[in-house]
């Protein structure tokens, strides 16, 4: 009986899904040891989805503990998961393309997407194409996953963790019950480990009513400044309980006008800092730090060292080769944000409470400096679930996280009951895993129970 060492293995595993997706007339490569494989779907007719897929090096196979199999969902609306997520967060390499020595490689495969159509690498042949509503992206990203899916059962033996960044969390959790459908359907042949929401948009009315109140805490805007948030706090209130919420949209633009303005341009990602001094792995483009109008997919000239946007459009383009001539990476963001500004302020509490009701392991975890997402506005829409184990998680104790052995400073604090998780990360702003990238990487084995946690 010839045996296979494990690079080999996953080497044939990568050569035979190749191999399944290109004869589905989809558009796929892989690296020469077998380690990545990536990709276009076409979800829609005219809309290309592109897919990014690594395989771990540190992969155990263990019965009891199936590998897992996380799947990374960017924010902006418009910002690209192949891009940022991986080179700025949590990939096998930085933007300097060099090791990352906390990728969460280490502890699951992980696939990014460009999602919605438009965002990255991925494209629309028509701008009618883009899609309006978190569901519409919802149902792209499921027609991707039974492209991947259904071909490979060694992907259907590995349970599929959804992890959403920001916006990304509104996706995530319209996706992961759409996912559900399909699978009771008979669709799709995959197993949904569950869902994280890191800093995620969930509920945009409790975060605008977080801001002032948590700027005030800590000095960073006077009365004046919380009076004027507050009253556009509760004018975008008023609009989404009209359902004016393109309106809401423009409010809630008003009002990141405001805060920045009392509080000499506070960073929304970390409000211990000015805005553009936030981590440098993350500050690759200036302009691309803002949230919403101005979606971190959007490259300055002005940009620091290193610029994402050379590295994404040189040598990742030409790692890739399939990328078409006419593609910019990043190129149609904008085009993203405006087609979602209707569904952009409304809420996805909802989703949040029917993924608990049917089963599913729901994670959410905040840096605690984060701005946009602040901790405050997390907990209150979670206050708003109707989840019938509530009651009993709000009367629990909090657990202290450390990193590794050393129990001497506390990273955070974690509670949980029944199908439902909270991870509070100290000293992190909105972008977790690079500003705490320890215990995030901790947090991540333990959430996807990894048998190398």
């Amino acid at each position: 009986m010839k045996m296979f060492s494990m690079k080999s293995l996953i080497f044939l595993w990568v050569l035979g899904f190749a191999s399944s997706i290109s004869s589905l007339g989809y558009s796929s490569r892989g690296t020469s040891d077998g380690s990545e494989a990536w990709g276009y779907i076409e979800v829609r007719p005219r809309a290309h989805m592109f897919w990014w897929l690594y395989k771990s090096p540190n992969r155990v196979e263990e019965p009891s503990k199936p590998w897992p199999t996380i799947l990374w969902l960017q924010g902006g609306p418009g910002g690209s998961g192949v891009g940022f997520g991986n080179f700025a967060e949590i990939g096998p390499l930085d933007v300097n393309l060099k090791p990352r020595n906390s990728t969460w490689l280490q502890k699951a495969d992980l696939l990014f997407v460009d999602s919605p159509v438009g965002t990255g690498f991925s494209y629309v042949e028509d701008d009618n194409l883009f899609v309006k509503t978190d569901v519409e992206s919802a149902t792209d990203l499921t027609t991707l996953l039974k492209a991947i899916y259904n071909v490979n059962t060694t992907l259907q033996k590995s349970p599929l963790y959804i992890f959403a960044e920001s916006y990304g969390g509104k996706f995530a959790v319209t996706l992961g019950l759409s996912v559900l459908q399909a699978i009771g359907q008979g669709q799709l042949k995959l197993q949904l480990g569950g869902v994280a929401l890191g800093d995620s948009w969930i509920s945009p009315e409790d975060f605008v009513f977080s801001w002032g109140p948590v700027l005030k805490d800590v000095s960073r805007i006077d009365e004046v400044g919380l009076n004027k948030s507050n009253n556009l706090a509760l004018k975008i209130q008023q609009q989404l309980a009209d359902g004016k919420y393109e309106a809401a949209t423009n409010s809630w633009f008003d009002l990141e006008g405001v805060i920045s303005d009392h509080s000499n341009n506070v960073d929304f990602y970390n409000f211990m800092l000015d805005d553009g001094n936030g981590p440098a792995a993350i500050a690759t483009t200036k302009a691309s730090r803002h949230f919403g109008k101005k979606p971190y997919a959007m490259i300055a000239e002005e940009a620091n060292e290193p610029d994402l946007g050379s590295v994404m459009n040189g040598p990742i383009r030409e790692k890739l080769k399939i990328i078409p001539n006419n593609i910019t990476w990043g190129g149609q963001s904008g085009g993203v944000f405006s087609a979602l500004e209707g569904d952009f302020m409304k809420p996805r509490i909802t989703e949040v409470d029917e993924l608990l009701s049917k089963g599913v392991n729901v994670t959410v975890y905040n840096g605690q400096v984060d701005l946009i997402c602040a901790t405050k506005g997390t907990e209150a829409w979670i206050n708003k679930l109707k989840w019938d184990g509530l009651s009993t998680y709000l009367n629990l104790g909090r657990t202290p996280l450390y990193c590794g052995k050393d129990e001497t400073v506390t990273k955070g604090f974690f509670r949980s009951y029944k199908n439902f998780a909270f991870y509070w990360i100290l000293g992190a702003g909105h972008f977790v895993p690079v500003e705490q990238p320890c215990v995030s990487l901790e947090m991540v084995g333990s959430v996807v129970n990894s048998p190398n946690a």
